[in-house]
């Protein structure tokens, strides 16, 4: 047996010395297991593991923060990785019947590479991690400070949310180049102010589409101008469909996301 700390909750873990069964509440967490090669020892997950494709497969157990504790009986996994935000209470409770490591939110693009060395801590993994996060470290470089200009993000969670100064986006989009318009917000997300963003007139608006719909840019750009924003003459991103692109901070977020941004940024319409 090993024994690994869980600051986030205060506990210590007891863990087999080679895990098998894997439960993973985190989409994040998911797709650094698969590329930490340890796809087939994830036994459950959520409903929002898309990445990768192969997570889709696995049972699912939990929404958000709703887990029935009937499957997880059933599956008795040898450990359990949830986050921090809607899951903690979820988590802190779980963590009363079950080795149960719960992973801050990333606040930044070095919080996604800090989780990836945590897991892989966690699961035995360490030579792994470390060579995948040698590999973000080189994605990140090959994508700094490439374009350049102001952005207003907004992702459909249920209606139009936006994102401050303690978000792993506004810290991402500042590697490439890019100023959150809201970055100076001491908040993780919020709801936008249309007049704000009329005001600021960003260069650029990314917008991300609720998850599992894909909306056509015609019809995009017909929402945000039935919002009044005739003064703005943004260059519009919206990103492909139908699964969380923006809004999952697993290790895509910065081989994936950041670098399709700098790629189709040249090429964006403006909203005029």
């Amino acid at each position: 047996m090993r024994k690994v700390f869980c600051e986030l909750a205060g506990k210590e873990l007891f863990l087999p010395d080679k895990i098998e069964r894997i439960v993973s509440l985190s989409p994040a967490v998911t797709e650094t297991l698969y590329l930490l090669g340890l796809g087939k020892e994830v036994v459950g997950v959520t409903a929002f593991d898309v990445h990768p494709a192969e997570a889709r497969e696995k049972p699912v157990v939990a929404s958000y923060n709703k887990v029935s504790m009937r499957k997880l009986s059933d599956l008795n996994p040898d450990i359990i990785f949830t986050v921090t935000g809607y899951q903690r209470n979820t988590a802190l409770e779980l963590s009363k019947f079950y080795p149960t490591y719960i992973i801050e939110l990333p606040a930044s693009v070095a919080s996604i590479i800090d989780m990836v060395i945590k897991v892989g801590i966690v699961t035995g993994k360490i030579d792994e991690s470390r060579a995948l996060s040698k590999s973000l470290l080189s994605s990140l470089a090959n994508v700094q400070d490439r374009i350049h200009g102001s952005v207003y993000v907004e992702i459909d969670l249920g209606g139009p949310v936006t994102f401050g100064g303690y978000s792993y986006i506004t810290d991402g989009l500042s590697v490439i180049g890019l100023n959150n318009i809201f970055s100076n917000h001491f908040a993780e997300w919020e709801k936008p102010d249309f007049d704000a963003v009329s005001s600021a007139n960003p260069d650029y608006i990314i917008y991300e589409p609720k998850m599992y719909r894909q909306v056509e840019q015609d019809k995009v750009f017909r929402m945000l101008s039935g919002r009044g924003w005739n003064n703005i003459d943004s260059k519009v991103l919206v990103t492909p469909g139908p699964f969380d692109f923006l809004a999952h901070h697993g290790p895509s977020f910065i081989t994936t996301a950041l670098p399709w941004i700098v790629a189709n940024a040249p090429m964006a319409l403006k909203l005029k």
